[in-house]
């Protein structure tokens, strides 16, 4: 197919890659926005890309705690800026994170069914539809994601006026001031840095041996590796891995805060923990962003909306 100098423009972007390698990219796998980004991290051009990179969605998160034991975070998306700063729109987000605190749905169709709280003559979809005519742009319940300490506490955080919503879920035997503060902080990192897991423990095996493919493929197109041994090319691939899995799993990142540089999440835990005569270890957290994994094309956002008002 014909490559457009959109389509470069949007691969740059994504990527941080040169034009001409886009364009290249794009033409060797016939214009899959997709295949081309895999194609150049394995010829070591690009950085691990993901679909949070191609967002335009507008809209907020928003996070409600019910107690020290349970919270809920949700998305829900405008067509527009203006829109999402409109106070009218930013109170139905409250709601829909108050219902989203309180309910047991397991999934987004059971949730749009529940009956709304603030009016109990309505469902969610309903309140939803209501809204829509009010504020006369198409808005989205994306996603929302409920946690319920069972042996300990959880707390929240919001970045940039409600573009990030952060829960942390803790198993503590003691919760003060001091173990909250700790939370925040570690709720403060996962909004800055994004990890995907809470420790390599949670790595699934299917993440490390595509992540494998992709290191093998950038050592191949490496110059100075060329004519290694096998053992030394399998040996800097299991480097470079766990050099990744450390910027990807929590409790491996260094603690942004930490006095030395060196302190990581986990030592940083474990030191709260000592102060506190607690036994105190991060469970689980969820962090939502405005927008992330919506394609920039505005049809896809319409459609998905048009899917969920005729659910």
């Amino acid at each position: 197919m014909a490559i457009s100098a959109s389509m470069v423009k949007e691969l740059r972007e994504m990527s941080g890659a040169g034009m001409m390698d886009c364009k290249k990219a794009l033409t060797e796998t016939d214009g899959d926005m997709d295949a081309a980004v895999e194609l150049l991290r394995k010829k070591g051009q690009a950085k691990a890309i993901t679909k949070a990179s191609r967002i335009a969605a507008e809209g907020l998160c928003k996070v409600v705690i019910k107690d020290d034991k349970t919270a809920a975070v949700v998305e829900v998306n405008s067509e527009t800026d203006f829109v999402a700063k409109n106070e009218e729109f930013q109170k139905f987000v409250t709601a829909v994170a108050e219902q989203a605190v309180a309910s047991d749905a397991a999934d987004m169709e059971a949730f749009l069914a529940e009956s709304w709280i603030a009016d109990a003559s309505k469902t969610v979809k309903e309140a939803l539809l209501d809204k829509v005519a009010v504020i006369g742009e198409n808005l989205n319940i994306r996603r929302f994601e409920k946690v319920v300490a069972e042996n300990g506490c959880v707390v929240s955080y919001t970045h940039g006026g409600g573009r990030i919503g952060v829960i942390v879920e803790a198993d503590t035997d003691v919760v003060n001031d001091a173990i909250k503060e700790a939370l925040t902080n570690i709720a403060m990192q996962i909004a800055a840095l994004s990890p995907k897991y809470v420790s390599t423990a949670d790595v699934s095996e299917e993440y490390k041996e595509h992540e494998k493919v992709i290191l093998k493929e950038q050592i191949a197109n490496d110059p100075k590796m060329a004519g290694k041994p096998d053992k030394v090319i399998e040996g800097a691939v299991i480097g470079r891995l766990n050099k990744e899995l450390k910027e990807v799993c929590l409790l491996e990142q260094i603690y942004v805060k930490a006095e030395d540089g060196k302190q990581t999440v986990s030592q940083y835990v474990s030191q709260v923990a000592k102060e506190n005569s607690a036994k105190f270890a991060v469970k689980k957290f969820v962090r939502f962003e405005t927008g992330e994994g919506l394609e920039k094309k505005e049809e896809n956002f319409a459609e998905e909306v048009a899917k969920q008002m005729n659910a």
